[in-house]
């Protein structure tokens, strides 16, 4: 068998009613001073109210910064690290979208170390243990509360890089999908893509394990059987629960496997064109899934069968040709744009966007197939 290593958050509450049990992980922590960190629409839907109440009864004083934005960038977080640099925290407490956990990572590290947020860009930067951080997703999509990265769009590279370090692992996780029954469809949609994208990545990139593979399928299964209805009806407990607990898998998944050229091209695409990163994500998987198909035939009929395909009689390359129109139909289904031109993407910038995505090898070098310039042009003027 193949040698790998799995890393996982330091503990991780699942299910209804997770958020009751933060006051007690806070203080199992030693926390006597919490930052929450969230941004301003979970802020105005109420949703850190059970964290701080949570805090309030565990005697744990708290600040909360609300001002997260959705595409931090590297001058912003420095800036924002400066001014909580005034007080002394032990504990971050992240509550939001990937955005909002990706700014607590961040911040934990700046906050303990200093510098400016480039000195931690890559792999292995953080030096050491940082401030303990407790992840609260309000969204089925990240799968930020499961990995040790930090994502930042870098404007002056025009694209996103991250933090990657195994510090920046969560302490403790809290996935409780009565955070996300509010979630309106438009964000149920893009982050419940984006978290199909993960479980589907992670699970035909050439670094994936078996291990990962189980955490995979059973998310792409939980996600395809429930993203269409938590879009149409999100007060449908059940749905929101499988989503959860799928984008949670895929995270986990491709944490400790890697993502493909999905992921390339669309944080091309969000850095250069402003596109959120789910809907990126979600224009791009069919037509990276076709190219991808000669690299991966057996597990892309796998995905399809795990999609509902019946693919009984079918040879692996028609049920893995018709496991690409059916996530094709689900992107449309959820209101996702499945064309490049739909998202404000000029055909004359399809050379750049191919040449840039070129330039951001780790997600490229995870691929199935590894692809080449021309390759990556045919992507991007199929999906334009």
């Amino acid at each position: 068998m193949a040698s790998y290593q799995i890393m996982l958050p330091g503990k991780t509450v699942i299910g209804p009613g997770g958020v009751d049990t933060l006051g007690a992980e806070a203080t199992a922590l030693g926390a006597k001073h919490a930052l929450i960190v969230t941004d301003p629409g979970v802020y105005q839907a109420g949703l850190i109210d059970p964290v701080k109440e949570q805090l309030l009864q565990a005697g744990i004083a708290f600040d909360v910064y609300s001002d997260a934005e959705p595409e931090p960038t590297l001058p912003w977080i420095d800036a924002t690290a400066k001014e909580l640099r005034r007080d002394s925290y032990d504990l971050v407490v992240g509550v939001g979208g990937g955005s909002s956990l990706d700014v607590a990572k961040g911040l934990s590290a700046l906050l303990t170390y200093g510098g400016n947020a480039a000195d931690y860009l890559g792999v292995g930067k953080v030096p050491g243990p940082v401030i303990p951080i407790i992840a609260v997703p309000t969204t089925a999509g990240t799968g930020s509360e499961a990995t040790r990265a930090a994502v930042f769009n870098v404007v002056e590279k025009g694209c996103k890089l991250a933090f990657v370090s195994p510090y920046l692992m969560p302490r403790v996780s809290i996935v409780d999908p009565v955070l996300t029954y509010g979630c309106p469809p438009n964000i149920t949609a893009s982050a419940g893509i984006d978290a199909l994208v993960h479980a589907i990545e992670a699970y035909v990139c050439n670094a994936a394990n078996s291990f990962t593979d189980i955490l995979a399928v059973e998310a792409i299964r939980l996600i395809g059987g429930n993203l269409r209805t938590a879009v149409k009806d999100g007060s449908n407990k059940e749905a929101r629960g499988h989503m959860a607990e799928g984008a949670l898998f895929a995270g986990s998944a491709y944490a400790n496997s890697g993502l493909g050229a999905v992921h390339g091209l669309s944080q091309v695409l969000g850095a250069r064109f402003h596109v959120p990163h789910g809907v990126a994500n979600g224009l791009l998987l069919s037509y990276i899934m076709e190219v991808n198909i000669s690299a991966g035939l057996p597990k892309y009929a796998v995905v399809a069968e795990t999609l509902g395909v019946a693919t009984q009689g079918l040879s692996p390359r028609e049920a893995a040709e018709k496991g690409v129109e059916t996530v094709r139909a689900l992107t449309v289904d959820i209101g996702i744009p499945v064309r490049l031109r739909d998202v404000g993407v000029p055909e004359e910038a399809l050379e750049e966007l191919a040449v840039a995505t070129m330039e951001f090898e780790r997600p490229m070098y995870y691929n199935p197939k590894k692809l080449t310039l021309d390759d990556v042009r045919g992507i991007w003027q199929k999906a334009w």
